[in-house]
């Protein structure tokens, strides 16, 4: 069972910059696509941005495309979202994810929500105009 933590959230000005960070344990990190989703109140959680298991391949919601950067580093278990020119409409609580079978592309986790399952506390984003 893999475990999720998400940190780097937190309250900033529209146009601003943060990092999202989310660190991964339980399972062999490395061999996975991971995803990061965010939810508003009274709606579904959303897939915004995967990347393949190797760092090759990522994907982006037309929402955050050419603002927000998704990155991994196996070596330390942990997925990254860069946030730049942050709107309003970016605040929301942010969870990552993996996809539940090894060696993927995170294209199933963008298209239809497929995840391992496990989610972690999630980090809650403020964007203030």
């Amino acid at each position: 069972q893999v475990q999720l933590v998400e940190s780097g959230g937190g309250l900033v000005q529209a146009g601003g910059s943060l990092r999202l960070s989310c660190a991964a344990s339980g399972r062999t990190f490395s061999r996975y696509a991971m995803g990061w989703f965010r939810q508003v109140p009274g709606k579904e959680r959303a897939s915004i941005a995967a990347i393949s298991w190797n760092g090759q391949k990522t994907y982006y919601s037309d929402s955050v495309k050419g603002r927000f950067t998704i990155s991994r580093d196996n070596a330390n278990n942990t997925v990254y979202l860069q946030m730049n020119k942050l709107k309003p409409e970016d605040t929301a609580v942010y969870y990552c994810n993996s996809e539940p079978r090894p060696y993927g592309l995170g294209y199933d986790l963008m298209r239809i929500g497929q995840t391992s399952g496990s989610w972690g506390q999630g980090t809650q984003v403020t964007v203030s105009s």
